[in-house]
């Protein structure tokens, strides 16, 4: 069975003169985002207390890896390097004989300052990693986008002459219920059935049809008022509209009243 192919031919065995860089595979076991990364990963690898550190060791597997990283990158492992030295030296002091201050106490632990920053670095790390758990927009969810169309203008459907004569019979039918046996002459004005639509029109925006006419004043009465309401609209005053087809018939004035 062929291991690989070459130029889409199959290769049973190796070539003899076969030659593979030494760089051309590199394998990274751990990545660290810093010395302070990797140094706290050798204490709690083994698990060692951090308010003890055992510098001899912690350093020289410190050394190890940082002998590996300047072979491949010397502009990374120059900030690996200033931590090493660090930890040589917190080594030097801790071998020396402990002094004492003025007041007689023994001296600050070398190690203090180096476990103060790495007990504030762990505690930023762990924050990190409840920051990154929780949701995120554009990572873990999106937000949901439905586009509407509102259309803010209002369009009053034209009334027609036929909707116009219906709501008029349906007038007349209603005056016909009320009977007058009284007899009498009536002198009717157009001109004064005008002023009182128009004045009923400015008490309010909107007057249903059927509102500006009284059945119990007779057919004569509601013909005039009939007649003055068309004049009033054949000379613009007056507006008839209809808010949808077979809907009540209102009017209101086409003018706003001072």
């Amino acid at each position: 069975m062929a291991f690989a192919r070459l130029y889409g031919e199959p290769l049973f065995k190796l070539p003899n003169d076969l030659y593979i860089p030494p760089d051309a595979l590199e394998v990274f076991l751990e990545a660290f985002e810093g010395p302070l990364d990797l140094l706290l990963y050798l204490i709690r690898k083994q698990n060692f207390n951090i308010l003890d550190i055992p510098m001899a060791q912690v350093t020289l597997q410190y050394l190890k890896y940082v002998d590996q990283i300047r072979k491949h990158n010397l502009e990374l492992a120059a900030e690996y390097l200033l931590m090493a030295a660090m930890l040589i030296e917190i080594k030097s002091r801790m071998l020396l004989p402990s002094a004492k201050t003025t007041e007689g106490e023994e001296a600050e632990d070398p190690r203090a300052e180096l476990v103060r920053r790495l007990l504030e670095y762990e505690q930023m790390k762990l924050a990190a990693y409840d920051l990154n758990a929780i949701p995120q927009l554009g990572r873990d969810f999106l937000h949901a986008q439905v586009f509407i169309e509102q259309n803010t203008v209002l369009h009053w459907p034209h009334v027609e002459i036929a909707d116009l004569q219906a709501a008029w019979a349906d007038v007349l039918k209603r005056a016909t219920l009320v009977a007058h046996h009284k007899i009498s002459r009536e002198e009717l004005s157009v001109r004064e059935h005008m002023s009182g639509i128009l004045r009923k029109l400015q008490s309010a925006r909107f007057i249903e049809f059927s509102e500006l006419f009284d059945p119990s004043r007779g057919a004569p009465v509601l013909v005039v008022n009939f007649v003055a309401l068309l004049e009033l609209a054949k000379e613009t005053l007056i507006e008839i509209t209809q808010a949808e087809a077979f809907a009540p018939i209102y009017v209101r004035l086409a003018y706003s009243p001072v």
